[in-house]
Formats: C-alpha cells, sequence, structure tokens
C-alpha cells in the first residue's frame, strides 16, 4: 500500500496531553511517520472557536479562523484518525462542536444537490472508556459511536469508517500496554 495522508483527530477535551487517549495517538504516529506515512495532528482542546446556534450559521456562517487549518487538513487527508473518550455514552460536546464548525455544508456536501465531498476517504475511530467495550457494543448498542458513523462521517461520503473500542480503561497496565501496540501496529498499516 502507498504512503497515506493521515490526520490525527485528537478528541479529548483535556488539553494537558497526560491522558490515555494522547498515548494512543503518539503510539499510532510515532508507527505511521516510521512506515512513511505523511501525518497532520489535530489536538481539538487546544482550538479556539464557538459553538454554532444556529442552522443558518452552520449554512452559511464562516468557519472560525482558529478551525480553518483543520478544515484544510481533513481536505488534505485521505484517512482521518479520531480518537476520544467516550462521554455520557457519546463523544465530548467539544469533539461535536469541532465536527459541526468544520464538516460545513461548504466541506460536506454541496448545497442541497448532496454530492458527498469527502468520499474516497477512510476514518477509524478509536473510543476509551471505563465500562467495558463488549458491553456497550452489545447492551446500549454502541449508539454514540454509530451516530457519529453515521450521521456525519458517513453523510459527507467518508467509508469505510472502522472503530477501536477500548473498554476498562482503568484496568491494568498490561491492557493498556496492547492497546498501545495494536495502535502502532494500525499506524504502520495506514489503517
Amino acid at each position: 500500500m502507498p504512503p497515506r495522508r493521515i490526520v490525527i483527530i485528537q478528541g479529548h477535551p483535556d488539553p494537558r496531553g497526560d491522558r490515555f487517549c494522547h498515548a494512543l495517538a503518539r503510539a499510532y504516529a510515532d508507527a505511521a511517520r516510521a512506515a512513511g506515512h505523511e501525518l497532520r495532528f489535530i489536538d481539538v482542546a487546544t482550538l479556539d472557536f464557538p459553538l454554532l446556534r444556529t442552522k443558518e450559521d452552520w449554512e452559511s456562517g464562516a468557519t472560525p479562523p482558529g478551525l480553518r487549518q483543520a478544515q484544510a487538513d481533513v481536505l488534505w487527508a485521505n484517512h482521518l484518525l479520531v480518537i476520544f473518550p467516550l462521554w455520557l455514552g457519546t463523544l465530548p460536546a467539544l469533539l461535536k462542536g469541532f465536527f459541526e464548525q468544520v464538516l460545513r455544508p461548504t466541506i460536506a456536501v454541496e448545497g442541497q444537490k448532496f454530492p458527498r465531498l469527502l468520499t474516497g476517504r477512510s476514518a477509524r475511530l478509536v473510543v476509551t472508556m471505563g465500562m467495558p467495550a463488549l458491553f456497550f457494543r452489545w447492551f446500549y448498542g454502541a449508539h454514540g459511536v454509530r451516530g457519529l458513523e453515521r450521521n456525519v462521517l458517513g453523510y459527507c461520503g467518508i467509508k469505510p469508517i472502522r472503530e477501536s473500542l477500548i473498554g476498562s480503561i482503568e484496568g491494568s497496565t498490561r491492557h493498556r500496554e496492547r492497546w498501545l501496540a495494536r495502535m502502532a501496529a494500525l499506524g504502520r498499516a495506514g489503517r
């Protein structure tokens, strides 16, 4: 497989950078760079942008200056890696607000004709959670992740969208080390 253009979207809202989500992103990035993939990195917690409040603003408002580079990075990439913790069964509000601002109609879809402008890109969602991942998937139907897959990324034409659900993150160090190794393998493969 030829080298890929990958944008890593770090969606943990804590800007300190010491969360497990950050370690997962570093493991992926280090291995992807070593394998020859091109990378760009978006740390949502460090960006300054307002939340959208009206349909009109989403449809015809200007992208905030602090998100224009992120928008360009999404358009540049042919693979998106989105990493976030599960909060209240879904993605954190800051990450949702980021997608609302960045994936405006001029980026996600063209007017009412709906050609999906991000077609040809793939994505992987990496979601950390306190509960066992199997429980989240089967009991809750992974609804928070499904919404991002279908109603946000899929709507824009991104596919395939794969997921890595990482449960019980407060578990053993060995459990975390296995996931860091898996992320490195995914980074090398550009998946």
